[in-house]
């Protein structure tokens, strides 16, 4: 069956766009009280001002684009200017501001908070129509844009946004302390639970995963993205760890799993109902495309994290997957083989790649 053309968000079910975004405020509820447990103030002042910016600027840029009416009183003309907008216009800005403040660390400085959710939700999502229209997620651009733009007007301590907190487990395995050095560092436990340095709402597995859990019972986001890109990641590493670290794999992979924002992304990220693929295949490719971004990026790459810019290149392609040509709703035997098929190529690459056989 061929898909219809239809605009975001993907998910089609007898609830508002309104009920799911609901939804996902609550989902972040116990990641941003773990945040605020951990770093207090700091906390409270970051995720306030990013709300601030983005719910500010989306109202202010939403007033200019719309024509007002021709009304004799000025007050009233700039009242026409928002006829349309809802609680819709409030509610998007308001997830995605709470979003990009916990993956940033609780230390940033207030100007580059301004900054990265400005670039946001004036370039990001504004510029392509506003609402629905973005097609590329406002969080993660806010979060790069700072990485790529700003990190050099920090001090001499800040090699990079994901170390102004501190010296994370993923920025210690890539210091030369190697695997052994970082798992005495930060226990299991301690990475599952958050008692370890990092972004702000990245920190706590079991925090997310409780928001994971509300999502997946309501609805309100989809499995399948979540799942296909846990799979891809987990199954990546693991071939990785078999060459790395053979006696020590399966800690290999927990570590991996529970570091960086590798399971904030997986829930509250991938999941964004307008940048993700609307059909169910789509989704699987997609999430396949983001585990093995994230996997390269670690591995291979030159940020010890790779969450956000994997999920940005990904929202790339997104039109692409759901050209309405070759799209299709249905999971067949034929995708499945070939979605086997890439994971199979893909974990030699990372395998071969690491120094297996060597």
């Amino acid at each position: 069956m061929q898909t219809v053309k239809q605009t975001s968000p993907y998910i089609r079910k007898d609830v508002s766009t309104k009920r799911m975004m609901i939804d996902v405020l609550i989902a972040l509820i116990p990641v941003v009280a773990f945040s605020i447990y951990r770093f207090g103030f700091d906390a409270i002042l970051r995720i306030l001002v990013s709300l601030i910016v983005m719910i500010g600027l989306e109202a202010l840029i939403f007033g200019i684009t719309h024509k007002p009416a021709k009304l004799e009183k000025r007050w009233e003309r700039i009242k026409s200017r928002y006829v349309d907008y809802t609680i819709n216009n409030i509610t998007a800005p308001a997830i995605s501001a709470i979003i990009f403040a916990m993956i940033i660390p609780s230390k940033l400085p207030i100007y580059a908070v301004v900054m990265g959710a400005a670039f946001g939700i004036m370039i990001a999502k504004m510029l392509f129509g506003g609402l629905g229209s973005n097609i590329f997620n406002v969080a993660a651009a806010g979060r790069i844009f700072i990485a790529l733009a700003m990190t050099s007007m920090f001090d001499g301590t800040y090699v990079g946004v994901d170390l102004v907190a501190g010296g994370t487990a993923l920025t210690s395995l890539r210091s030369g302390l190697g695997f052994p050095g970082v798992l005495a560092s930060y226990r299991l436990s301690e990475l599952f639970f958050g008692f370890i340095p990092g972004a702000m709402g990245e920190i706590s597995a079991a925090a997310i995963l409780i928001g994971a859990a509300y999502l997946i019972i309501r609805k309100s986001a989809d499995y399948r993205v979540m799942l296909s890109t846990a799979l891809t990641f987990t199954v990546l590493m693991f071939f990785a760890g078999l060459k790395l670290y053979p006696d020590m794999t399966i800690e290999y992979v927990l570590l991996q799993l529970f570091s960086g924002g590798l399971m904030f992304g997986i829930v509250f990220m991938v999941t964004d109902p307008v940048t993700s693929p609307i059909t169910r295949p789509g989704r699987w490719i997609y999430g396949l495309l983001v585990g093995i971004v994230i996997v390269l990026i670690r591995l291979f790459g030159a940020y010890p994290e790779g969450v956000a810019f994997a999920i940005l290149f990904a929202n790339m392609f997104v039109p692409l997957i759901d050209y309405p040509k070759w799209s299709t709703n249905k999971v067949k035997p034929a995708f499945i083989a070939g979605f086997i098929v890439l994971l199979a190529i893909f974990s030699l690459v990372v395998f071969f790649g690491v120094g297996g056989t060597v």
